[in-house]
């Protein structure tokens, strides 16, 4: 049986989305170019059109993988049981991800297209709403907690979930810069000395 025309022997999707992913985790939006994204797809630019549309669209699916994949320890530390164990998840899972050895260094989220011409609008505003409901999940997990009692009720649930991200979009930054794991692991734990509340010990 023939292979439809512009997909090559043994195209895997998954696999082609995840490469396209790594290309826009490393190059961002406006670095990497059609000629990147399919030679490291192994696919033509017609599979890639047929199979994930154009860059635009192939950007945001590369993004929700990256959210299922790497990214998920935000979803994993708002399900810790304390407010304080979430934050501690949180920002380790920052550090581990962008300093990764098979991945690029840094954050697809915060690098991706933070500067971008009126071509890159679409990848900008794509990944503003993508840390908004990152900023929303830790909000929603710290008010959780100031309903609990696990923070004071003079907690700001926002504040608190702006003051992380921050911190871990900064580690973000460091991290394609160059720094370490073991070089950001002491900032991540430096930002939780100040935490507002911590249970008493038994």
């Amino acid at each position: 049986m023939s292979q439809p025309s512009g997909r090559p022997r043994g195209f895997d999707a998954e696999e082609a989305l995840e490469r396209a992913m790594l290309v826009f985790w490393k190059q961002g939006y406006e670095g990497a170019s059609l000629s990147d994204l399919t030679e490291a797809m192994g696919i033509t630019k017609t599979s890639m059109y047929r199979a994930f549309g154009n860059k635009d669209e192939l950007f945001l699916k590369a993004l929700a993988r990256y959210d299922q994949g790497p990214a998920a320890y935000g979803r994993r530390a708002a399900a810790e049981p304390t407010a304080r164990a979430a934050a501690e998840a949180f920002l380790n899972g920052a550090v581990v991800t962008t300093t990764g050895i098979d991945t690029p260094a840094g954050c697809l989220g915060v690098q991706g297209a933070l500067a971008t011409s009126e071509l890159g609008q679409a990848a900008h505003q794509a990944l503003v709403a993508w840390r908004a409901e990152g900023r929303a999940l830790m909000r929603q997990r710290f008010q959780r907690a100031v309903d609990e009692g696990d923070l004071p009720a003079s907690a700001d649930p926002d504040q608190l979930a702006r003051y992380l991200l921050t911190v871990a979009y900064g580690i973000a930054v460091q991290a394609a810069g160059g720094l370490s794991r073991e070089e950001l692991q002491p900032i991540a734990d430096t930002a939780l000395l100040g935490w507002p509340f911590q249970p008493s010990s038994p």
